[in-house]
């Protein structure tokens, strides 16, 4: 049976016309005519809502092999097989995929905020600290070391918290970036076209935050070429951090997204053979950020260089990734 003829009999089952469902469809009859006929077929959240409306899976609605009626109840039950090697494969429903791609994409605004405020936590320390050596200032330099360091963890610790809370609600999807993923009929298909219809603003952003980390470093070098007052200085060092943590945010925003998609899909980063390299990968970027974080922070309290102490998170930058190619070279070499 397809999709077209399991529209009809449920909806002659609840004894509605095709007025009737279109309004609880919040569509015109005239598409509901269409499902029907088989000329076109519901969008992915109008299958959810017929789902929802008749009791359904999603699973019966669009798998033409499956005749009986199965109660949407344990829709969200997760069906996980281990093969001969005991490498974990878990089913994915379309329920499923449409829950963890609404989660991401929600949570990625808050992630991104997370890592900004990062970037941006020095700029009030450097401040403070730079306006206490002017002459006339009525801040001494304790009181501005003081305020500035409360402030600037003050700023780290709502970043952490946002980044514990929203590792929190992803943990329950963990297994998809670890485990292979069996999509269910039809997933595939709508998580390819929701990737599709994204890619002009993962480009946007990726090309606004590469942009704004570039242009971020232009105020500084120009105005070196002046020879600046100090406090000139300062200001483009704050100018810098602030336009880079712009950048970060748009950067980090559109790659979380896209991944979830990627994730799904099991392309670039996330094919079952590059899977295998998550448990080292992980545990090592959590000992190294946490690392480069200790660094930074004994560095700028001991020694006071808030506005120069920044550089260490580019260079930390460029040698995460060669620690992690070089540790995957290693892997590989001994396998």
């Amino acid at each position: 049976m397809i999709l077209a003829d399991k529209i009809i009999y449920l909806r002659k089952n609840s004894n509605w016309s095709q007025e009737e469902l279109a309004q609880q469809l919040n569509v015109s009859r005239q598409s509901v005519s269409k499902w029907e006929s088989g000329l076109s077929i519901p969008d992915l959240d109008k299958i959810i809502k017929l789902s929802q409306l008749f009791g359904v899976t999603t699973d019966y609605l669009i798998k033409d092999d499956i005749e009986d009626l199965p109660k949407a109840d344990n829709y969200s039950q997760t069906e996980v097989i281990f093969d001969d090697n005991n490498i974990q494969t878990v089913n994915i429903t379309l329920e499923q995929a449409t829950e963890y791609m609404s989660l991401i994409k929600k949570l990625s605004t808050y992630i991104s905020l997370a890592i900004s405020m990062f970037i941006f936590s020095p700029i009030p320390v450097i401040l403070l600290l730079s306006l206490s050596e002017k002459p006339n200032a009525n801040i001494t330099e304790d009181f501005a070391g003081g305020v500035g360091s409360a402030l600037f963890i003050f700023i780290i610790t709502i970043g952490v918290a946002i980044l514990i809370v929203c590792g929190l609600k992803k943990n329950k999807w963990s297994f998809i970036k670890k485990s292979y993923l069996n999509l269910d009929y039809g997933v595939k298909g709508i998580v390819e076209k929701k990737k599709q219809e994204y890619e002009n603003k993962y480009i946007a952003y990726l090309a606004l935050g590469i942009s704004l980390c570039i242009a971020a470093v232009i105020p500084l070098l120009f105005a070196v070429g002046f020879n600046p007052s100090d406090m000139t200085v300062i200001i483009f060092v704050n100018v810098l951090l602030l336009l880079i943590s712009l950048g970060v945010y748009f950067i980090i925003k559109a790659c979380t997204i896209n991944s979830s998609y990627d994730k799904l899909l099991q392309v670039v980063d996330y094919t079952p053979q590059k899977k295998s390299w998550n448990k080292y990968i992980s545990t090592i970027s959590t000992i190294y950020w946490c690392s480069a974080a200790a660094i930074y922070l004994y560095i700028s309290f001991t020694n006071s260089n808030w506005d120069k102490s920044w550089v260490l998170w580019p260079i930390a930058g460029v040698l995460y990734v060669v620690v992690i190619n070089v540790i995957k070279l290693i892997v590989k070499r001994k396998k």
